[in-house]
Parts: structure tokens; C-alpha cells; sequence
């Protein structure tokens, strides 16, 4: 079964050749996805539970998406990949971009002014970075954001 290629018409997406082994293990050394360490405690990465009340254009495809692809920007994360879909008849959105480091998902209630998003990322990728974005996008009356440290104690 052939997998489909959805990389090449992603500007954002860094592809890997497969050359040699000495450029694969380059490419292994540069990883974005690494445990990282702060304040002594190691961790997988940094999840925020993002909740945007009173929030605007949460109906609207293109600005979720573009807040998606800002975000991600902002932060200094590697899209793979994003898929939306786009529900009737309420209007709201719920998708995910996966990312190399993570992901960041949304799940929007337009009838109510509500979205929330979950920003996962490991490595040097900085999700804090995608709230200024996520508050430019959709105008929340409030944003509220928690944040976990995933894989605490795990190594």
C-alpha cells in the first residue's frame, strides 16, 4: 500500500532525504522533539489547556486555519500536516496540525463564543508563544490556559 505524500506542498514541512546513514544520523542529532530539563525537573514537553471565551470567527475555516499556521510560526514548530473539519449546521471546527514536536488541536462551539484548544510541544518548539496568535485570531472576552508538564518523571 502506498502512502500518500503531503509534505510537498507544505512550505512549512522540513523533508528528510534518505541518502546515508551519516546524514540520517545528522538529521537524528537535530531532532526538535527532545526531552528538555527546566528547573531540574526533566519532561517530554509542554501541553497548554487553552479555553477562549466570548471568542469570534470560530466558524470561519480560513481564520482557524491561518491561526493554526500563525501559531505554529510563532512558536517555531514543524507542521505536517492539518485536517478541519467543519461542522453544519452549528458552524464549528474541530481539527488538529500535527506537528513534528506535537500537535495543536481546536474544537470550536461558535453558537456559544467557546473554543477549546490543547498546544502540545516538545523541544525547542515554545507553545506560550501561540497565545498572543490564538487572542488575535479569535478576540476572546478571556483566555484562560493551563499548563502540564507531560512525561514528568518519566525518565
Amino acid at each position: 500500500m502506498e502512502r500518500e505524500n503531503h509534505f510537498s506542498e507544505n512550505p512549512l514541512v522540513e523533508t528528510c532525504s534518505s541518502a546515508s546513514e551519516k546524514q540520517a544520523s545528522e538529521q537524528l542529532d537535530e531532532r526538535k522533539d527532545y526531552f528538555k530539563e527546566r528547573a531540574g525537573v526533566k519532561f517530554a514537553g509542554v501541553h497548554l489547556i487553552i479555553d477562549c471565551i466570548g471568542a469570534k470567527n470560530l466558524d470561519n475555516l480560513e481564520k482557524v486555519e491561518l491561526c493554526l499556521r500563525d501559531a505554529i510560526k510563532a512558536s517555531g514548530a514543524t507542521l505536517l500536516h492539518i485536517h478541519l473539519h467543519h461542522f453544519t449546521p452549528n458552524g464549528g471546527i474541530s481539527g488538529v496540525a500535527v506537528l513534528a514536536e506535537s500537535h495543536i488541536s481546536i474544537h470550536s462551539w461558535p453558537e456559544n463564543g467557546y473554543a477549546a484548544l490543547d498546544v502540545f510541544m516538545c523541544g525547542d518548539a515554545d507553545p506560550h508563544k501561540t497565545l498572543d496568535v490564538i487572542k488575535t485570531a479569535f478576540e476572546p472576552d478571556e483566555l484562560r490556559s493551563h499548563e502540564i508538564l507531560r512525561g514528568k518523571d518519566v525518565l
